[in-house]
């Protein structure tokens, strides 16, 4: 990782569970459409990368970049940062 998380960030991320950001699958739909429905907006793009917070998706954002979808009613910066910072590397690695 060529960039560091701002210290805000970092320090949210740690009080946290266990984050995952992978590529968004099939099953994901439901909680995708959950998504889209809090925010009444709809889905990216595909493909997605996905965040989840102990096992719960919070966030989603196109692979490429672009606006990320997160849960409205939960405390979500930091998870969005860490999409934005993967689509980044997987953008320059390709």
């Amino acid at each position: 990782m060529t960039e560091r998380l701002p210290c805000v960030v970092a320090s949210a991320v740690g009080g946290r569970g266990t984050i995952s950001i992978r590529r968004a699958r099939p099953a994901d739909g439901p909680a995708l459409e959950r998504l889209a429905a809090l925010t009444d907006r709809r889905l990216p793009p595909e493909p997605l990368l996905v965040a989840e917070v102990d096992g719960e998706l919070l966030a989603a954002s196109p692979s490429g970049g672009g606006e990320v979808l997160s849960d409205p009613f939960r405390v979500t910066l930091d998870i969005v940062e860490l999409l934005r910072l993967r689509s980044r590397q997987l953008s320059a690695a390709a």
